[in-house]
């Protein structure tokens, strides 16, 4: 029986981002460095299959800091954590390597300065995400207030109108961003923005090309997890950019062929903590019950780069 033909436009760029990258290996090159078992304070990542790989190689996964013995070493993942985690590790006279992302660790330095002006800041995140509750860690109760919406906005009480700063986690919609920023202005005119954006490059790059992708396909296919902020973003892109199917696959079993049956065209991109060997297995799922040709669309290229701690460079 002859396949039915699929054009695929796979989006480019997709997958790991430099900040996820960098985690992982500090991950791997604790463990050699130190042996197994490694300690990571909550998923090093969201991407369960690259959890599970490290989890083989020795990685044991924790919430908190309390979970972890002292005499081995600990990794805070690449989503930051609030002041309180290091001090305590110190406290405790712990080894540990913080995996915090550079473009996270940015934000966190931001949210210092504008404190130490004497300003008072809100966040434009998601609550409880691990990076929103990294970020607001980092300055005492009240000096960052949390606003994911735009109603939020209207509603927030601050200390003085004159004397605020605005920060965003790094994982967010563009357009919803946009908006909140733009509610914030005109309800505070004289509220400070970052000297340039705080959503990341990559989150921005993927969401772009999602953009270019969405009016040629019939559906899009997001690999990445659901505990994921950036993933859940670029299905939310892709519908609003007219896909009129847009689903989020962790691994090709959980495709949902009946929803793509009838389909001609689909576009496939991957989250910032999500492996390429994932997609190339949903493309291999495919090919089985379809003629496939490939189209790659680019709109950006990334040759970020972010250096591993010093403390994992240097021999034991």
């Amino acid at each position: 029986m002859t396949k039915p033909p699929l054009a695929l436009y796979l989006a480019a760029p997709r997958g790991f981002c430099a900040g996820v990258d960098r985690a992982i290996k500090i991950v791997e090159m604790a463990l050699r460095k130190w042996g197994a078992p490694v300690y990571v304070r909550h998923e090093i990542v969201h991407n369960k299959f690259v959890v599970d790989r490290l989890r083989e190689q020795g990685a044991v996964f924790v919430e908190e800091l309390e979970d972890c013995p002292d005499d081995r070493p600990v990794i805070f993942s690449a989503h930051g954590v609030p002041k309180a985690v290091p001090a305590q590790a110190q406290a405790r006279n712990m080894i540990y390597v913080d995996a915090t992302c550079p473009l996270v660790s940015k934000v966190h330095i931001e949210a210092e300065r504008h404190h130490e002006a004497g300003l008072q800041i809100i966040m434009i995140g998601h609550s409880g995400h691990p990076e929103t509750v990294g970020t607001m860690g980092q300055l005492p109760p009240g000096e960052v207030l949390l606003v994911e919406t735009v109603e939020d906005v209207a509603k927030v009480e601050v200390r003085d109108p004159s004397k605020l700063a605005f920060v965003t986690q790094t994982t967010l919609s563009i357009d919803d961003t946009a908006g909140i920023v733009a509610a914030l202005r005109a309800r505070f005119p004289q509220i400070i923005g970052p000297h340039k954006e705080d959503i990341c490059y990559a989150t921005t790059n993927r969401q772009e090309a999602v953009k270019a992708m969405a009016p040629k396909i019939d559906a899009m296919l997001v690999v990445g997890a659901p505990n994921s902020s950036n993933s859940r973003r670029l299905v939310e892109v892709a519908s609003r950019a007219g896909c009129s199917y847009a689903q989020l696959v962790q691994r090709a079993t959980e495709i949902d062929w009946r929803a793509l049956d009838g389909i001609t065209s689909i576009g496939i991109t991957a989250g910032a903590s999500a492996p390429e060997e994932l997609v190339d297995e949903v493309i291999a799922a495919l090919r089985t019950r379809y003629d496939v040709t490939v189209t790659e669309v680019e709109t950006a290229t990334e040759n970020v780069e972010f250096k591993v701690p010093r403390a994992l460079r240097e021999p034991a």
